[in-house]
């Protein structure tokens, strides 16, 4: 059967056959998302354990080998891959190809938790989790305003900038880069706890016991059942130093005749820079099967409306890894224009009929 032939003695069933495809292609078309890389599913599987105050040998004999050897029996491995730093020890798992994702990482949570009573009893439990492609981050803003202190600014994007950047759909995690986090610092004495024969341990215990909230259970309460719960918290840094603090020997002392109690902010761990001064940040990541451009342009349209509610605050895109990826696009679909346009033309120029 000639189909060229057949075309051109019925033209209707193929022109209403092109006019099909082509429909079908510009609707598939219009839903294509735009990202730098295709949300790809990767056998690879990631193991951080985190031992804090461990030196990097300590964590390379008692964590990261066993869970090496503990691994390294599952099917299907092609490389494994180590990085010990202070206190922290991350195992990658690299699985072929045509390890499901899934069963890879079920295999590696039960390779760890067969191991987890050989491991420091003091080890938090290890976080095991799956490679994701799109985790990282896609734009960076810094924020500045001259009524708020790095506390209050911290809190602002912990808080509120946060709220309303998750609510952008296909936004699927905003992290905060530099700033500071509030904490209640409490400064033992040594000279005084060594007058009362007291230790930090003591202290640490107490504290332990006075600042806890927990469920009491049920209760019948004017013939209705009820649900209890036990408060035991502090609602300021005075409050907390006025507490009585029991020690082993049966004495009593305020927390604040042996320690310095206080309200300020924690070490700072990270910082942010912008022009050489420091500043308080965000990034954001999309979520996996979100478009780029469609993420950027819901966060830039909510960082609008959230300038317009607090007029007093500088929000500046710091990098922006999202516009290469737009250039590359508009490149694209200028070429693929040109091609048509050129297969057109040449097509024409050898039929000379239109």
């Amino acid at each position: 059967m000639n189909v060229s032939s057949w075309s051109i003695k019925n033209p209707i069933p193929a022109v209403l056959l092109f006019i099909m495809l082509t429909l079908a292609g510009l609707m598939a078309f219009k839903a294509m998302k735009i990202q730098q890389f295709p949300d790809i599913d990767l056998p690879t599987v990631t193991v951080t354990a985190t031992l804090p105050g461990a030196a990097p040998a300590q964590m390379e004999t008692e964590v990261a080998r066993k869970i090496e050897n503990a691994v390294a029996t599952l099917q299907g491995i092609k490389h494994i891959y180590t990085k010990v730093q202070d206190g922290t020890a991350t195992v990658t798992v690299e699985f072929r190809l045509e390890k499901p994702t899934q069963e890879a990482v079920d295999d590696v949570r039960d390779a760890v938790s067969r191991i987890r009573a050989d491991l420091p009893g003091d080890l938090r439990d290890p976080a095991i989790a799956k490679a994701n492609l799109a985790g990282s981050p896609i734009l960076t803003y810094t924020v500045a305003s001259s009524r708020m202190d790095d506390e209050a600014l911290s809190w602002f994007v912990d808080n509120t900038v946060t709220k309303r950047m998750l609510s952008v759909r296909g936004v699927g995690a905003v992290s905060r880069v530099g700033g500071v986090s509030r904490e209640v610092r409490v400064e033992l004495d040594p000279a005084r706890l060594l007058a009362l024969n007291a230790t930090a341990a003591d202290i640490s215990r107490q504290l332990r016991q006075i600042q806890q909230e927990a469920s009491g259970g049920r209760a019948d309460v004017g013939g209705a059942e009820q649900s209890v719960r036990t408060i035991a918290t502090v609602q300021s840094a005075d409050e907390l130093a006025r507490m009585d603090i029991v020690l082993s020997d049966g004495r009593r002392v305020r927390l604040d005749q042996v320690a310095s109690v206080t309200d300020t902010v924690a070490e700072q761990r990270s910082a942010a820079l912008l022009n050489g001064k420091p500043v308080v940040g965000f990034e954001i990541v999309r979520s996996r099967g979100a478009g780029e451009v469609e993420v950027t342009d819901g966060v830039r349209a909510e960082l609008a409306r959230l300038k317009a509610t607090h007029p007093d605050i500088t929000i500046t895109e710091a990098f922006n890894f999202v516009d290469p990826v737009q250039e590359n696009f508009d490149g694209s679909m200028a070429l693929l224009i040109e091609g048509a346009v050129l297969a057109v033309i040449v097509v024409w120029f050898f039929l000379r009929d239109w």
